[in-house]
């Protein structure tokens, strides 16, 4: 039933005629609000696709790979004996089982002779149809269906024939150098590059013999797992695996990284929401009269908020929708251009096509319409205020002296107590709140720092008319004051914030890196860092490196990955040769002694986070990597004893370092990945180089040199800041995003505040002040104004940096940093600030007082 028009709302009215007019009048500040909006959504949005998309593409490759296993039997360190598979097989309740060998390796091709990553699997081609059919070998048309079981055969999938397209052979690395296989096939397996040959050519072709990485079990129907398992009775180094477990260990270890690239992201939209607030600002400043003139002809002031809301919603709207479209265009084109990785190096390698869910567009969408919506509010509520019959006579509101100082304390409060939260789910959501409560509390705090600042001001200045004048007004209008800079602050806290963060990580990684690089010289295989398991140095040539003439010591490192726990990402064991406490380790606090009988550990913060392998106690966990070589013995555990806490940058999922003499001892491993070298005083680094690349691969001088990658701490230390920088790329530019919009709300603030003066101005005219005089107390309110809101803005950006360094860092990546201020370029943003909000006062008020003197007070004659 339809009302009778004396009862309907006319804001719907009004929003076609008075609101369109004023769009009409002035579309670039309309479209000003709407591009603020758009960005922030079109960051946020696409930040999250190109996230998603790469992860639902890493998780597919995965399922890929794994079929339809309902458990995987994995080793938690390197391989297992083969001997376990045939008890699988007939173990009761197993319907299908498959032996993998799994390696990474590299792929050497003409375009990229140092090799690209590829992973290998060997398989039993005859066992893969119940349990993984994408890793099936499909033979070439003219090949014998037979090369699925023969020595010297590999079949690539779509990714690795790309890297060697219509190639007959391909070579591979190995231990003992590149070998030649001949590509019999195809592979149906998604995501990264992967080959695949037979499970024993395999053994034989990278000494794995009698060695297995994984089983792939499905089960028969209605067997439950833990009943299975405990029937089974693995071996102390084999963990069960669910199928989800390895999608579930990238999506942990990549989680922090995606969720503060996101919130960055949301950090332009936050600062658009001020914008829009500005926008408005100025638009109900403009309208004061018009809406006075609604007042006086009846309409409520709960319709005139309401009517500058739905404002604010058209433009969310708006800007929210071709936000989703932006977004979608930049994350295809970042898809396409850079591959899944935005700097993390989580999924390299990964080309994940666009995946666009509506739920996910809807949610950033009515993140810009909130924002919108956020940034209407106080403008509604100064159009709701409005005193009718004061405002039609330009005489404006009443002066405004600020609310709201104990709810600014309140949340000022509320943010140091969420900061001492611990994370949710593996998330500082608690932290992030703690920021938006910390800025939203200094923002409803600057009445009070005005008034603490402006009145001794004004006392010191009674002798100067002009200065005086300017203070005056902000002392005595410093709620509208408060409103004009609030996107001062906001935007400068946030970027002062951001420097400082990345700055202190920045500091922090070469304070590292000259801990952990304390010799000259670094020497590896070609590669790798990318195929450990495969790549090391030989024991012959290792000898013959810490012999030659110009080398005064050198130390060897073994570097193995570790599956402690099912479902967490893998942990990283370095083997150091005469591990010092002085030296090569950033240690924090206190080094423990090692009790008799136990092997010391020391252990990243990340370990202390995820594993609670504290100081002064046992590593339990650890026993799982090492069991006893002989299965019958009956001696107790290997005792690991805790005794002090690194720092590592390299690692989020976790680090031990132990001695290498006892790794040696326990595992029977004596391979080597990197080689650290002192040259004697006076030798150059390029001539041990030379002499280095010139030593034959084994003894008696057989054998061509190895393809070695060797490199010096200081080009270390410069590709390592390199990547860092890299990694931050994005965190530059969504800061240089956020001041760009905040420096533009400056301009609309002080915009709002100056046109809605002019009778002001003109009353002022008339009182014998010169035109340049106006100006001069213009310049002074912006300086005066924008200067406040500087030390606001530095001030909370410090105590936001704090929580970013101090909270979200740790809880996030398990690090911690020292707190390093860059003084001279948080000094400039805030000079910067300053001159853009005096420089934009003044003009605003040359527009103000062009106007003749008499005309702008003749209303009240």
């Amino acid at each position: 039933m339809r009302l009778p028009p004396r009862h309907r709302s006319p804001v719907w009215a009004l929003l076609c005629t008075f609101s369109w007019q004023e769009l009409r009048r002035h579309p670039w500040r309309s479209l000003a609000a709407i591009m603020a909006v758009l960005l922030g959504v079109a960051l946020a949005f696409s930040v999250h696709l190109i996230n998603a998309s790469a992860l639902d593409e890493f998780s597919q490759a995965v399922r890929s790979v794994n079929g339809r296993a309902d458990l995987e039997l994995r080793a938690v360190r390197g391989g297992f004996d083969e001997a376990l598979y045939p008890r699988v097989v007939q173990q009761g309740g197993t319907a299908e089982a498959s032996p993998v060998l799994e390696l990474n390796t590299l792929l050497l091709t003409a375009q990229a002779p140092a090799g690209v990553p590829l992973r290998l699997l060997g398989v039993d081609a005859l066992r893969l149809a119940g349990v993984a059919p994408d890793l099936i070998p499909r033979p070439h048309a003219e090949a014998d269906r037979l090369d699925m079981l023969r020595p010297g055969r590999v079949f690539l999938n779509a990714a690795a024939q790309a890297l060697a397209p219509e190639a007959t052979q391909v070579q591979v690395q190995t231990e003992a150098g590149p070998v030649s296989l001949q590509v019999a096939g195809t592979l149906a397996v998604t995501g990264p590059a992967t080959a695949v040959m037979d499970i024993a050519a395999a053994q034989d072709l990278f000494d794995r013999v009698g060695q297995l990485s994984r089983i792939d079990v499905r089960l028969q129907a209605g067997v439950d797992h833990a009943s299975y398992l405990a029937a089974l009775k693995l071996p102390a180094d084999v963990l069960a695996h669910e199928p989800a477990d390895a999608g579930q260990q990238i999506d942990q270890l990549s989680r922090a990284y995606r969720v503060n690239l996101t919130v960055l992201a949301l950090v332009a939209l936050f600062t658009g929401a001020f914008l829009v607030f500005s926008v408005l600002s100025l638009s109900v400043a403009r309208r004061t009269r018009q809406f006075a003139l609604l007042g006086v002809l009846g309409l409520p002031p709960r319709e005139r908020a309401r009517l500058v809301l739905y404002e604010s919603l058209l433009l969310g709207g708006l800007g929210s929708v071709l936000g989703l479209v932006a977004g979608t265009a930049l994350a295809a084109l970042a898809l396409r251009w850079l591959g899944g990785d935005l700097g993390g190096g989580y999924f390299t390698g990964v080309a994940p096509s666009l995946r666009w869910r509506p739920a996910a567009a809807l949610i950033y969408g009515g993140l810009g319409v909130a924002a919108a919506l956020a940034g209407g509010w106080w403008p509604a509520r100064a159009a709701a205020a409005l005193p009718p019959a004061s405002s039609l006579k330009g005489l404006g509101d009443a002066p405004s002296t600020g609310q709201g100082g104990m709810a600014g304390l309140v949340l000022m409060a509320m943010a140091g107590l969420l900061a001492l939260s611990p994370p949710w789910w593996g998330i500082p959501v608690a932290a992030y709140v703690s920021v938006a409560a910390l800025l939203v509390g200094g923002i409803v705090l600057l009445p009070s720092l005005m008034a603490a600042i402006d009145g001794p001001v004004a006392q010191a200045l009674q002798r100067h008319l002009l200065p005086l004048l300017a203070v005056e007004r902000a002392r005595r209008m410093r709620g509208m004051a408060s409103s004009a800079i609030s996107g001062v602050v906001a935007s400068l806290s946030l970027a002062v914030a951001l420097t400082v963060m990345v700055s202190s990580f920045r500091t922090s990684v070469i304070e590292w890196l000259d801990r952990v690089l304390p010799a000259p010289l670094y020497v590896h295989l070609q590669g790798s860092q990318q195929a450990s398991d495969v790549l090391t140095l030989p024991q012959d040539w290792l000898k013959k490196a810490a012999a030659l003439p110009s080398v005064q010591s050198s130390s060897r490192l073994r570097v193995r990955a570790l599956q402690l726990m099912p479902g967490r990402p893998k942990v990283t064991l370095i083997a150091k040769d005469q591990l010092d406490d002085s030296k090569g380790l950033p240690l924090q606090g206190q080094v423990l002694e090692t009790p008799p009988g136990a092997i010391g550990l020391y252990v990243s913060e990340a370990m202390v986070d995820l594993y609670q392998a504290r100081p002064g106690e046992d590593f339990g966990l650890l026993t799982k990597a090492f069991p006893h070589r002989d299965a019958d013995s009956t001696a107790p555990a290997t005792r690991f004893f805790v005794k002090g806490i690194w720092r590592d940058y390299a690692r989020q999922s976790g680090t031990v370092v132990m001695d290498r003499a006892d790794y040696e001892a326990l595992s029977g491993d004596a391979q080597v990945n990197d080689l650290a070298l002192w040259p004697k005083a006076g030798v150059a680094e390029s001539v041990v180089e030379v002499e280095l690349r010139a030593l034959p691969s084994h003894s008696g001088g057989s054998g061509a040199p190895l393809a070695l990658e060797v490199a010096s701490s200081a080009e270390i230390r410069e590709r390592s800041l390199k990547i860092f920088d890299r990694s931050f790329a994005v965190t530059y530019w969504l800061q240089a995003v956020a001041i760009g919009i905040g420096l533009f709300g400056v301009a609309a603030s002080f915009s709002a505040q100056v046109l809605a003066r002019r009778k002001e101005f003109g009353l002022l005219t008339h009182l014998g002040l010169t035109r340049r005089q106006i100006l001069a107390v213009v310049a002074g309110e912006g300086l005066v104004w924008t200067c406040i809101g500087a030390m606001a803005g530095l001030l909370l950006g410090l105590a936001v940096a704090v929580l970013l360094v101090k909270v979200v860092n740790p809880q996030s990546f398990h690090w911690s940093m020292e707190l390093h201020a860059p003084w001279a370029r948080l000094l400039a943003l805030c000079l910067a600030t300053v001159a853009a909000g005096t420089v934009t006062a003044w003009l605003s008020g040359r527009a103000a007082v062009s106007r003749d003197a008499v005309s702008a007070v003749r209303e009240d004659w």
